[in-house]
């Protein structure tokens, strides 16, 4: 990684090649001063990681962020920004331009879109709809993010997994809690080979005691303590708690009928 930065920027200062080389540099160079869960995410450079964070943590900025870096330090990237809706992806597009128009434009546009921005070093970031039978087609992709993965319906998500398969790229789910469902909660509780990140409100020093305990009468215990405290809890909709169900499992117990290899 460190060559191909360095040979992208052959000839320019020092302050740009930490930029190149360190995201909380970059960070700072757009006026954020990052958290310390910011800092440990910016820095790391696991291939996978997934965010269980509470609303207004800076999640969000903190992706777009990373992929502006992806398409102005490392040319010929392709960066995908997945949600739910059209709206919230390029939601989070916008996070990413707002930056590359402050740093004024360090790599020059081939075409700037309010869903899609194409740089003259071949490199790509485009929002996409969260509708699997859309977003089919892209290959050697280099960072897939996922925001607000708990609302990501399943298909979708397993339909654009193999966009990774070629270039090794790298994937962030993102989210707060939406109860005890669905590829967020099951990659968050069991999932292996990723780098785990939770952030409550507590955490976040921009959200006052006194909002959130506003927030805690308003929304009733269900809503806050997961859109706020990261618990994933059980749907309302749901007859028997998920620990009842889990504890009256036993891997032991036979099929009383057994049926044959087709």
């Amino acid at each position: 990684m460190i060559s191909m930065v360095e040979t992208a920027l052959q000839g320019v200062g020092v302050a740009e090649l930490r930029m190149a080389l360190d995201q909380v540099a970059f960070a700072r160079k757009v006026g954020l001063v990052p958290d310390r869960w910011q800092e440990s995410f910016l820095r790391s450079e696991h291939p996978r990681k997934i965010l269980n964070c509470s609303r207004q943590s800076g999640k969000s900025t903190m992706a777009g962020l990373v992929a502006l870096h992806q398409v102005v330090y490392h040319p010929g990237s392709l960066v995908l920004c997945l949600s739910p809706s059209l709206r919230q992806s390029s939601e989070l597009f916008r996070k990413a331009l707002e930056f590359y128009r402050a740093l004024d434009r360090p790599v020059p546009p081939e075409s700037e879109t309010k869903l899609s921005l194409y740089l003259e070093n071949g490199s790509r970031l485009i929002s996409l709809p969260g509708t699997e039978a859309k977003i089919r087609g892209y290959s050697n992709v280099s960072l897939l993010i996922a925001d607000e993965a708990s609302r990501i319906e399943d298909e979708l998500y397993y339909s654009v997994r193999p966009m990774l398969a070629v270039s090794g790229g790298s994937l962030i789910m993102m989210s707060t809690p939406w109860g005890r469902r669905g590829v967020f909660y099951e990659t968050r509780e069991r999932g292996e080979g990723w780098e785990r990140y939770t952030v409550p409100a507590s955490n976040v020093p921009r959200i006052s005691k006194v909002f959130l305990e506003e927030e805690r009468r308003a929304l009733g215990p269900w809503f806050f303590e997961q859109e706020y405290f990261c618990k994933f809890l059980d749907t309302i909709d749901q007859v028997f708690r998920t620990e009842d169900i889990e504890a009256a499992l036993d891997s032991n117990v036979k099929p009383l009928f057994g049926g044959t290899a087709a």
